[in-house]
């Protein structure tokens, strides 16, 4: 089987907003109204579900979560699902979902990082169908930062035409906005300056494969099951994994990333992209240590700081595209190809 990928959107398709884990509070609701209506400028008319609230961790029961993500993906009038956001337990979706009826409809872009890594990354090992590891409905407001797409424009590539990004050369390193008392902000605040970093040695990078991965705190819980079987991915060609930590202390990150290494997550991998973090690091190791500690008996490039994670700005990644990463001296980029 290869990758499928769900047609480019065009003007006036629906896309489908629902929150397989975690809703909105009612606070962040005026932010979610200006999420939405910017989507909506896009061109694109939104269905918003039931569940989407906020007053837990989760925004509805798991059956009635996956049956509306379920729906939402075999409903031939929804193009693209987007969440506002990830969350905490998406997993409990995973044995809910119907993978089998999913794999039979007409592929549909969904979207989506962090807890939301859960559920994209089994879809594509599962189905084959590529998905989007990149900003979720909150953040599409932002202007994309120089060199950077949203995942707007990656739902609407042409197959099989190559797109380029470009990391800005600044991140935002302390803080966030207040999106309960300026709801419309668009422009993003990157306040520090920092480039990819390559862990494993010097020297170019020039590498090629198929793209996969997600947040370790979230598909970490997966290795070794049939969710996170990247063995018989399409079709044994080499991978570019990407993965990328939110909160969890160095100590725990490098637990996680031997184990998934131990159960064969990496085994196909051709380099290993790391998004950039703030989680905390010790007196003793480092995040970028703990990577390398894991990561390097792999023996393939590893290159960090990478704009795929819960740093700002953002790198959208296509699950299944082809992808080549070139990290030189004097330039840095990943090219994707929906092919």
């Amino acid at each position: 089987m290869t990758i499928r990928y769900p047609r480019p959107l065009c003007p006036g398709d629906r896309v489908g907003v629902t929150s397989p884990s975690s809703g909105v509070p009612e606070p962040l609701r005026a932010r979610l109204d200006v999420a939405v209506r910017t989507v909506e400028a896009a061109g694109y008319e939104v269905v918003v579900g039931r569940c989407m609230d906020g007053a837990t961790h989760v925004s509805a029961p798991a059956a009635e979560r996956a049956a509306e993500l379920t729906g939402m993906l075999t409903d031939a009038s929804i193009r693209a699902v987007v969440p506002p956001w990830g969350g905490e337990t998406g997993i409990d979706l995973l044995p809910l979902l119907d993978f089998e009826a999913i794999g039979r409809a007409e592929p549909t872009w969904v979207v989506g990082y962090s807890d939301m890594s859960t559920l994209i990354t089994p879809l594509t090992l599962r189905t084959e169908i590529a998905t989007v590891h990149g900003n979720s409905l909150m953040e599409t407001p932002y202007r994309p930062s120089e060199g950077l797409l949203s995942w707007l424009d990656v739902v609407a590539a042409p197959q099989g035409r190559p797109f380029t990004q470009s990391p800005p050369g600044r991140y935002r390193a302390t803080g966030r906005d207040d999106w309960i008392g300026d709801p419309g902000v668009r422009d993003l605040t990157l306040d520090t300056e920092g480039a990819w970093t390559r862990l494993d040695g010097a020297g170019d990078v020039d590498v090629a494969g198929r793209l996969v991965g997600g947040c370790i705190e979230a598909i970490a819980n997966l290795a070794g099951t049939p969710y996170l079987d990247t063995d018989s991915f399409a079709e044994g060609e080499p991978l570019l994994v990407y993965v990328e930590a939110c909160e969890d202390n160095a100590f725990s990150i490098c637990r996680q990333l031997h184990g998934m290494r131990l159960a064969g997550f990496f085994d196909r991998a051709a380099a290993v992209l790391v998004g950039r973090t703030r989680a905390p690091g010790s007196p003793t190791l480092t995040q970028h240590e703990a990577v390398l500690d894991a990561l390097g008996p792999l023996g393939v490039p590893v290159v960090a700081d990478v704009e795929c994670g819960h740093v700002p700005p953002y790198l959208p990644l296509v699950n299944g595209a082809r992808g080549r990463v070139v990290h030189t001296a004097g330039r840095s980029q990943i090219v994707q190809t929906l092919d």
